[in-house]
């Protein structure tokens, strides 16, 4: 519930800070308080004298402690708020209300791109996969070889795109990593917005291909065709052969039509990154009510980014459809703070630089705006990194809050569409699913109008609803699903965003 105060706006009643409209300075009046300080946009400023050690509340919820007597009218920020671990006694299934369906006439509906094994792409790409980094440069060869002018030929393929990464080797062949990563290449080759894939390997590495097809029962055919560098002959004959491979690829994708489909095929990959002080009050919920309305369609939306729900994941285990779907939350969540600990390092090593600046202050905070991407709908179940997502709904997938790193796990589960809220002004875009980007202030929003799909500072500045602004959001979803391009695709961005997670030794 949004209080506008002036030049400042309270978040919820029992907040004991509201957050400054603008930059606020020192001595002006706020109402009934007086600044003690000046205070940047998007920044918190207490509304009553905190103790030392007391809890402070934003969003109606504890984002950390007075390190310090804090004045009333003062900024709250690092110099006088501290991080402390969090207790829950989680409560599961009690707010898990079902969102109203809309009817089956009223549905609405995209122009996707319908695969053999009933699943629907966004997008229309040839990928050029590899087990081992030993075999990249082969791949991103390979790729290079798909010129716009070669390209031209096939006008409904949207490209030929090469997805490296730096391990496959040096590793053990079983565990948390190997499975990250055989997860990876295995949800890339079945994302429906790959028409076909090639998977190139080395010969020699750990992550076989073999293993790979073993473990998930992969059969070889016209638009599924692995080889090895080794056994070809050497880097030339695997580049010549492989584009050779994709070149018998081309027709097969490039007969393919988008035609009309149900929103309820679309999987979207709900994502912050860059956040600021504004992207749990603007973007952020507008995205969680698109999701809602992309639920209500029949289609599923997934959170990700387990260290950025730390502090909130109590809001969510109460939406949990089951319990047994919420321990599996809380279960991710010790297991994060075990594999930080075991690494030197903490929960609060989030938020970063960059979102300090922007007002946030701990990942207490951080992670109560970032949960408002979830909408409201129930949780209806949580899945390892790159698992196949087979729920509808709202679900959450695991994963690092390093966004690439992420992103990669949500297309692997599954995801044919990103949107992506940012504060801070991040530069980013995936293949093959698109990513439509969302501004949380209006500065963001006309500071990088090539990057910048959708501004959402307009509910601060023109008082636009939530409902407004996440209409808006998932019409631009369904007009992007049918092959309307974002500003990151326009750039070319997403050939280096692939980054499957890496966990454990390298040997």
């Amino acid at each position: 519930m949004l209080e506008k105060l002036g030049s400042t706006i309270r978040l919820n009643p029992r907040d004991d800070v509201i957050v400054a409209l603008r930059s606020i300075d020192h001595g002006e009046r706020l109402g009934d308080l007086i600044a003690a300080d000046a205070v940047p946009s998007g920044h918190k400023i207490a509304t009553r004298p905190l103790m030392a050690g007391e809890a402070v509340r934003k969003y109606g919820q504890v984002i950390g402690f007075a390190s310090r007597d804090i004045a009333a009218g003062a900024h709250v920020h690092s110099h006088n708020l501290d991080y402390r671990p969090t207790g829950h006694d989680y409560e599961f299934c009690v707010d898990a209300r079902p969102l109203q369906p809309v009817p089956d006439g009223e549905r609405a509906t995209f122009l996707g791109f319908r695969r053999d094994s009933g699943r629907v792409g966004t997008r229309n790409y040839i990928g050029v996969l590899t087990s081992v980094n030993c075999s990249a440069t082969a791949a991103r060869f390979i790729a290079a070889a798909f010129t716009p002018e070669v390209m031209a030929a096939y006008p409904n393929v949207d490209g030929v795109v090469a997805f490296v990464h730096g391990t496959g080797c040096g590793m053990a062949d079983n565990g948390d990593g190997f499975a990250n990563l055989q997860r990876v290449l295995w949800g890339y080759a079945r994302n429906p917005n790959l028409a076909g894939v090639l998977l190139v390997g080395l010969g020699c590495e750990v992550n076989q291909i073999d293993f790979l097809l073993d473990a998930y029962q992969i059969r070889r055919g016209p638009l599924f065709h692995t080889m090895n560098i080794q056994t070809t002959g050497g880097l030339r004959k695997t580049i010549d052969a492989g584009v050779e491979i994709v070149k018998s690829m081309l027709p097969l994708a490039d007969g393919v039509r988008r035609e009309s489909c149900p929103a309820a095929d679309l999987t979207l990959a709900l994502q912050c990154g860059g956040s600021d002080g504004w992207s749990g009050i603007t973007a952020n919920p507008a995205l969680g009510h698109a999701a809602d309305l992309l639920v209500r369609h029949g289609g599923t939306a997934v959170l990700a980014e387990t260290p950025e729900i730390y502090g909130a994941e109590h809001l969510l285990t109460r939406r949990a459809a089951t319990p047994e779907i919420g321990r599996k939350l809380v279960d991710r969540i010790a297991w994060w703070q075990d594999y930080t600990a075991r690494n030197f390092g903490s929960m609060d090593n989030n938020p970063t630089p960059g979102n300090k600046r922007g007002g946030l202050t701990t990942i207490l905070e951080k992670s109560l705006g970032a949960v408002a991407k979830a909408g409201t709908g129930p949780l209806n179940g949580v899945y390892l990194y790159g698992e196949p997502i087979d729920a509808r709904g709202f679900v959450f997938m695991d994963s690092p809050g390093y966004d690439p790193c992420s992103v990669t796990g949500q297309i692997a589960s599954g995801c044919t569409i990103v949107c992506f809220t940012t504060g801070r002004g991040s530069a980013f875009g995936a293949k093959p699913s698109p990513s439509i980007k969302i501004a949380t202030n209006n500065d963001v929003f006309e500071r990088m109008p090539e990057d910048m799909d959708i501004g959402a500072g307009r509910m601060i500045t023109e008082g636009a609803s939530v409902e407004d602004v996440g209409e808006e959001i998932f019409r631009r979803i369904l007009a992007v699903a049918s092959g309307e391009r974002t500003l990151s695709e326009a750039q070319g961005l997403g050939d280096l965003e692939f980054v499957p997670w890496q966990i454990g030794a390298t040997m």
